[in-house]
C-alpha cells in the first residue's frame, strides 16, 4: 500500500511538472518575434537624425540627412509619414516627410518652439507641445485643416504626449512643482485626460520624473520611464495606473518605451550620458535584445505600423 502511495505521488508530481512546462513552453512561444521598421534618432553622422531600421537593427538608413538636429519621430497610422521636430529654422518647429525621407515640409512656420508631436489614430490631428502661449510649454492639438487648439494652460512644464489607440485619450508629462522646496525644479508624472482636453486624471505618484507614457496596442497598458532607486528604468501599468511593475530593473538608464504593433515588445533607449543604444526587451522582461552598437548615440525608437510593405 505505501509503494502504491509513492507511486501515485510521483506520478501525479510529474503529471503537474509537464503541464508547468508546457503552460511555459505556450507562454514562451505567444512571444513572436518583432517585426516591422523601426524609426529612431541617431548622431553618428555628427549631428541628430531621423533613421530607420529593420526591427532585428539591420538596414539604418538616414532619412532627414542636413545639418540640423531632428528629433521625435511619430508614424502615421499608415505609416507612410512621419513627423519629427527640426531646429533647421531657428527654432525647433513639426516637420512632417514620406516614410523614404522625401517631401519634408514645415507645418508649423511661427516662431515658437514646438516638439513632441504624435498623430491621432485616424490621421485628422496632430497633440504636440509648444510654448506658443508664452507661459510655458503646454500641449496643443492641429487639425488637418491647420487651426489650433489649445488642450493645456498653466505654468507647469509639460510633455510627451501620445493619443490612446481609440483615440479618445491622451497620455502626458506634467511636472509637478513642490512649493516647499525652492531648490527642486519639480518632479514629473504620468497624467491623461480626454482629448479636448478635459478630465484630466493623475495615473503615477511616486518619486522620481516619470515620462514617455506610451500606449500599449490595445489600450489597457502604459509603458513609461521613471526613476527607482536611483535608476532610470522601463514602467508597465494598467491603464488606470495600477498594478506598476518594472520591466528592466538595471543599473543603467533605461528611457523612451515604445510597444511593438504585436504588443509582445518593448523598444526604448538605454545606456549612459557617454553613449546610448536602441533595445528590444519582451514585455515580460525576459528576453533583451540590442540593436545598435554604433559608438554615437542612438536613442527615441518608435515603430512603423506592422501591416504596411
Amino acid at each position: 500500500m505505501k509503494t502504491t502511495t509513492v507511486l501515485i505521488s510521483v506520478l501525479l508530481f510529474a503529471s503537474c511538472n509537464s503541464q508547468s512546462n508546457k503552460k511555459q513552453e505556450a507562454l514562451t512561444s505567444s512571444f513572436s518575434e518583432p517585426t516591422s521598421v523601426i524609426a529612431f534618432v541617431s548622431a553618428r553622422d555628427g549631428d541628430f537624425e531621423i533613421y530607420t531600421m529593420k526591427a532585428d537593427g539591420s538596414e539604418a538608413k538616414n532619412l532627414t540627412n542636413n545639418e540640423a538636429n531632428d528629433y521625435g519621430a511619430s508614424w502615421s497610422t499608415d505609416g507612410r509619414q512621419l513627423l519629427f521636430s527640426s531646429n533647421r529654422t531657428g527654432t525647433y518647429q513639426l516637420f512632417r516627410m514620406n516614410a523614404d525621407g522625401s517631401g519634408q515640409t514645415n507645418l508649423s512656420n511661427n516662431s515658437a518652439n514646438e516638439q513632441g508631436a504624435h498623430w491621432s489614430p485616424d490621421g485628422t490631428k496632430i497633440v504636440f507641445v509648444s510654448d506658443r502661449d508664452s507661459i510655458t510649454r503646454n500641449l496643443f492639438v492641429m487639425n488637418s485643416d491647420g487651426k489650433i487648439i489649445q488642450l493645456t494652460k498653466n505654468d507647469m512644464y509639460e510633455e510627451s504626449p501620445q493619443w490612446s489607440p481609440d483615440g479618445k485619450q491622451i497620455a502626458f508629462t506634467r511636472q509637478i512643482k513642490n512649493p516647499n522646496d525652492t531648490t527642486y525644479t519639480g518632479n514629473g508624472e504620468i497624467f491623461i485626460m480626454d482629448a479636448d482636453g478635459t478630465n484630466v486624471k493623475k495615473l503615477t505618484n511616486k518619486v522620481g520624473f516619470d515620462s514617455g507614457a506610451a500606449w500599449s496596442p490595445d489600450g489597457k497598458q502604459i509603458a513609461f520611464y521613471g526613476e527607482e532607486n536611483g535608476n532610470w528604468d522601463i514602467f508597465i501599468m494598467d491603464k488606470d495606473g495600477s498594478n506598476m511593475r518594472n520591466i528592466t530593473n538595471d543599473t543603467i538608464e533605461d528611457y523612451s518605451p515604445k510597444w511593438s504593433p504585436n504588443g509582445n515588445w518593448i523598444a526604448y533607449t538605454s545606456g549612459n550620458s557617454e553613449n546610448y543604444d536602441v533595445w528590444l526587451i519582451r514585455m515580460d522582461g525576459k528576453v533583451r535584445k540590442r540593436l545598435t552598437t554604433q559608438p554615437k548615440r542612438d536613442q527615441n525608437p518608435v515603430w512603423r505600423p506592422v501591416n504596411i510593405d
